[in-house]
């Protein structure tokens, strides 16, 4: 009863909010959406490190409603953003990893993907960059550009340029010379032009950057705008902090692709890979920058939704461990910002906010009929309305029947062999302390908390649908598929 008081009242709320929003924003108003490739919560208007520098990014949460609590519902990079471009969640549809595509799930066969949605709905849709995962990106929009992809990438293991091992994709340092030889400099000219173009249709414009992805490549200046290396600051680390995990969890975590952080620290590759990634956060920060100011110089700004989201976060030694991939705060936690006509600038919402919650959003804000297809976020009309309206726990999916609800002030995880863990981000930001831990004398205390946290487990855990990609070229996917076994 009490839950079904709680989404009466979101609905309520939405009812509330959906009807002032529509007395102060323009029948469908133009849609910018800014994606960026791994981009975790190290952004100055988050707060994740204190040496990140992008006066672009925070500009423009200034201009609306930052989600300080937002959460990807996947951390994998097609799992993620063919979930949040469908509204469908991953244990809906199969689609856990790189693969299989976008319309090889039974379920997403005929789900009118956000693009094609606006289409229907007397948009112009256009694209370009890493906006989907592979094909789907030009097979969704009317007009698709540059279909920038993770390079440049340096293919030759003995050219690499710190990480002399391992696949191609993973190193970093400055490289190439110049921001006009990178892709995601050329998708920021290609986006300008875009904004500049008359259009006789309201606009819905995609753009996805690939920085701050493994290559972690940035042209030399961007390198030079960031501390010397002896004075980058690292992410605390503590030496135990997997000690309390439970075994699965530990094996679904041990990426087998990234570099093993015990290696970044004996070959002093650790700060070298901050200051990259760093590097890399700054130069993607202009890009956005060049965006919004060619917006705001077509004279449309204030006719013009503007969401800006990373796909998923990233780890840089937190619990022993890099790249994404796994369901702790440091993988799932993301940019994830608002802003528009009708919007109060300058807001930061501390509600638990899922980045499928943008499909419905934008069809409220955009006064659109509903789609076919049952979309299985909340529109954040409330929490953009009022940023302390209540937002129920986001849940993040890592292959199949792994969970993890991110509330206000816990996380808990829920594995496919019913081993968990539970962390208090009031009084444990970092995740050292699993609450569950079996020595723990006090676990018994939190069990009201790990009940209320059940109720929005998913209810379905669809099966893991064949990949199309080969599992001898894909190492980190197959130790996922061995854990099963």
């Amino acid at each position: 009863m009490k839950r079904l008081l709680h989404l009466f009242m979101l609905g309520l709320l939405g009812l509330t909010a959906g009807r002032v929003y529509a007395q102060q924003t323009p029948s469908k108003p133009d849609v910018l959406l800014i994606c960026i490739d791994d981009l975790n919560d190290w952004v100055g208007c988050m707060g994740g490190h204190p040496q990140a520098i992008t006066p672009n990014i925070d500009r423009l949460a200034k201009r609306g409603v930052l989600f300080t609590n937002a959460q990807c519902q996947s951390p994998v990079c097609l799992s993620s953003r063919a979930s949040f471009m469908s509204g469908k969640l991953p244990s809906s549809t199969g689609v856990y990893l790189l693969g299989p595509g976008l319309r090889e799930s039974p379920e997403l066969k005929d789900v009118k993907t956000l693009p094609e949605f606006f289409a229907d709905q007397g948009y112009q849709t256009m694209g370009s960059g890493k906006i989907f995962h592979g094909g789907a990106n030009k097979e969704t929009f009317q007009s698709y550009g540059p279909n920038a992809n993770v390079g440049p990438v340096i293919s030759k293991n003995q050219d690499k340029l710190n990480y002399k091992q391992g696949v191609a994709l993973w190193d970093w340092g400055a490289y190439p010379a110049t921001d006009e030889m990178t892709p995601d400099h050329q998708l920021a000219d290609w986006a300008v032009e875009q904004i500049k173009a008359s259009h006789d249709k309201p606009l819905f414009l995609a753009v996805g950057f690939n920085r701050p992805h493994v290559p972690m490549y940035a042209p030399q200046k961007w390198f030079d705008m960031q501390p010397p290396l002896d004075e980058i600051l690292l992410p605390e680390v503590l030496d135990t902090d997997r000690d309390d995990l439970p075994d699965y969890g530990r094996r679904l975590t041990a990426g087998l692709v990234a570099p093993r952080h015990e290696w970044m620290v004996a070959n002093n590759q650790w700060k070298k890979a901050v200051q990259a990634y760093l590097a890399c956060i700054t130069f993607v920060d202009a890009q956005v920058g060049r965006v919004l100011d060619a917006l705001d110089a077509s004279g449309r700004a204030d006719d013009t939704i503007v969401i800006l989201l990373s796909d998923h976060g990233f780890h840089l030694g937190e619990k022993q461990r890099w790249a994404k991939r796994t369901l702790w705060e440091e993988s799932t936690r993301v940019p994830f910002i608002i802003a528009g006509p009708g919007i109060e600038p300058g807001r930061q919402c501390a509600q638990p906010a899922g980045l499928i919650d943008m499909y419905p959003t934008l069809v409220e804000m955009c006064g659109l009929n509903k789609p076919g297809h049952v979309l299985e976020g909340v529109s954040l009309l409330p929490q953009l309305k009022d940023v302390s309206a209540p937002h129920p726990p986001v849940v993040t999916t890592w292959w199949v029947g792994n969970h993890t609800l991110r509330g206000e002030r816990y996380r808990y995880i829920r594995y496919a062999d019913g081993s968990e863990e539970l962390y208090d981000h009031q009084a444990d930001p970092n995740e050292w302390n699993n609450l569950l831990f079996e020595p723990t004398p006090k676990a018994s205390e939190y069990g009201p908390i790990v009940s209320e946290m059940r109720k929005y487990l998913p209810k379905v855990d669809y099966p893991a649908l064949k990949s199309n990609i080969a599992l001898d070229v894909a190492e980190e996917d197959r130790a996922f598929f061995n854990v099963q076994k």
